[in-house]
């Protein structure tokens, strides 16, 4: 969500970077007089596009959920996002310790170990000084593909290990060198979070995208992956994908985003991944880890993090479908 945005209510629908969003035509038990009507935001949140649908009879019930999600939303962005510069992420990473963590800050460093373990240190958010070194190679380089030299990448891996995070009740810690980017789940938490409240005010009718897509329980709503590689019915559900083209550094074949901690270079084994989960964290996390991680982890990746089925697209196009 961008800072200071109104809530805005739109009958149009936008396409989505990577997955496009359809409902079906389910009607809320009741009289004809209380059919639900269709209320939509759309904004950005992380950097990212951002839309919430949802359907309700009542305008004024809608537009104040709507408020609550922003509200939700803008909170924890204070929280994760790069983009706030005072956010407690950047002063984190700027001062190498934040005191008094929130409990949200605690919780989602705790969900990145876990899935930091589960990928062996595939995943991994504390690769963001690597990343900055591709960016300021890009911006002052942008001709040269290679990217960085090896010296300068293995310069900066040294300040990579999600082991030497600290994470404490009163503080949390930094090495020297070392920062984190949370990109890679924080807006699968974030979107499972504004699912939680709309749910404990008894909403059901919800699809939400928040850079990651989850819908609540209630009516299906069509989501075609990326590559058209499947259609789901979602419902009661979390879908996420990762993909290199997504965010490259340089156009055509140069690096993109999804950088490896060890071999400091971007992952080539996928054109994108797609994973179906029952919480967005852990689709937008297994989603990142199966991208980065060897074919042959794939099963057992997606089996132990919680996930239901990926779909893996090669290079060259050729798919493959798990189902756990």
């Amino acid at each position: 969500m961008r800072t200071g945005a109104v809530p805005t209510m739109s009958p149009n629908m936008t396409r989505r970077r990577f997955i496009a969003i359809a409902a079906t035509a389910t009607l809320l038990p009741g009289a004809a007089a209380a059919q639900p009507r269709r209320f939509e935001w759309q904004g950005g949140a992380l950097g990212a596009e951002a839309k919430i649908v949802l359907y309700h009879p009542d305008k004024a019930a809608a537009e104040a959920a709507i408020k609550a999600c922003l509200g939700e939303i803008s909170r924890l962005e204070n929280e994760f996002s790069l983009y706030r510069a005072g956010s407690a992420l950047n002063r984190l990473n700027a001062a190498g310790q934040l005191t008094a963590p929130s409990h949200d800050m605690r919780r989602l460093l705790q969900l990145c170990r876990q899935y930091c373990d589960l990928s062996q240190g595939a995943f991994d958010p504390s690769i963001q000084p690597l990343w900055q070194l591709y960016a300021e190679h890009f911006v002052n380089h942008p001709d040269d593909l290679a990217g960085p030299s090896p010296d300068a990448i293995r310069a900066v891996q040294q300040h990579i290990d999600y082991r030497r995070i600290a994470i404490g009740a009163e503080a949390i810690h930094l090495e020297p060198g070392m920062a984190l980017t949370l990109n890679g789940i924080a807006q699968g938490y974030i979107t499972d979070r504004v699912a939680d409240l709309l749910r404990a005010r008894g909403w059901s009718d919800v699809l939400l995208n928040l850079g990651e897509i989850r819908a609540l329980p209630g009516r299906p709503w069509s989501v075609a992956l990326p590559g058209r590689v499947a259609t789901l019915d979602l419902t009661n559900a979390a879908v996420a994908t990762s993909a290199g083209a997504g965010s490259p550094f340089a156009a055509g074949e140069g690096p993109h985003h999804l950088l490896h901690p060890v071999t400091g270079r971007s992952a080539r084994h996928y054109a994108a991944v797609s994973v179906l989960a029952r919480t967005a964290a852990a689709a937008d996390a297994l989603s990142t880890a199966l991208y980065l991680s060897p074919p042959e982890r794939a099963a057992e990746l997606l089996r132990r993090g919680g996930g239901k089925q990926a779909w893996l697209r090669d290079t060259h196009g050729t798919g493959r479908h798990l189902v756990v």
